[in-house]
């Protein structure tokens, strides 16, 4: 009697656990599968908005736009030639299901402070999967109406606090010698390209990240940062891409920059 009960309840725990199994398995599948079609559709729809809008003769000229409305694009070459996405107004749920969501209370491409962006890391799309395999003065690219934005990441191996000289050199690879400079010794001397921090680190959104100063100053630089939930499957942290403008160039029918040709 004693052995048939113990074998029931073994059974019975069996089954719990095969249940459960059973039940996380199917989450992560619609987490990491179904989630990405749905999120697919949404992106397809809003690119094909944001191309008619373009196609207009008369396009409107960059502005604020309604939540959840394509705007821009955004291109990283080393991810391959496949990784576009139309970049929408906003950061909720419903904006993010969509594509990366623009921060509304940041400047817009290309202009000086910080341009920032956020995207699911798993699932919905997970445009900001990859973004742990930048590394220095990779290239991503912001299309809007009428300008291509070029942006470099700040340097990653050559963390905040090394030696300026060691620093300087790995950002004048990619950005001219004044820009090189100034992420070397000025104010953005202490910023990393790539860095994980808390979700309630808002201070990465400053116009110069991590200065507490809300207002755009003379002589802040054109930043992108890019955030995303980090590890994958978790929200506990976040993971924090930060790049600056190397240059902008008007946007040519059939012309595309030299890093979306080369893939550099």
């Amino acid at each position: 009697m004693g052995t048939r009960g113990r074998t029931t309840r073994l059974s019975v725990v069996g089954e719990i656990l095969l249940t459960v199994g059973v039940v996380v398995g199917l989450f992560v599948v619609y987490q990491a599968w179904w989630t990405n079609i749905e999120s697919g559709k949404l992106q397809s729809q809003v690119s094909g908005d944001l191309d008619r809008l373009w196609a207009d003769e008369n396009p409107r000229p960059l502005s604020r736009n309604a939540e959840g409305t394509a705007f821009a694009r955004m291109f990283i070459p080393s991810f391959g030639p496949d990784f576009s996405y139309a970049v929408v107004e906003g950061t909720s749920d419903a904006a993010l299901n969509t594509g990366p969501g623009h921060y509304s209370s940041t400047q817009l491409p290309g202009q000086p402070g910080n341009f920032a962006v956020a995207g699911h890391r798993v699932g919905r799309g997970a445009p900001f999967n990859d973004l742990g395999h930048l590394t220095t003065c990779d290239a991503v690219v912001v299309e809007t109406a009428s300008s291509w934005f070029v942006y470099r990441l700040l340097p990653v191996e050559d963390a905040p606090g090394a030696d300026p000289v060691t620093r300087q050199t790995a950002a004048a690879q990619c950005l001219d010698e004044q820009t090189a400079a100034e992420v070397a010794t000025g104010r953005y001397a202490g910023l990393s390209g790539r860095h994980i921090t808390l979700p309630g680190d808002v201070g990465v959104l400053d116009p110069v990240p991590g200065s507490g100063v809300m207002d755009v100053l003379d002589g802040d630089l054109p930043l992108l940062t890019l955030t995303t939930c980090n590890p994958q499957f978790s929200n506990r942290e976040r993971m924090i891409v930060h790049a600056v403008l190397q240059r902008a160039e008007p946007r040519v029918d059939g012309q595309l920059p030299a890093e979306l040709v080369e893939g550099v």
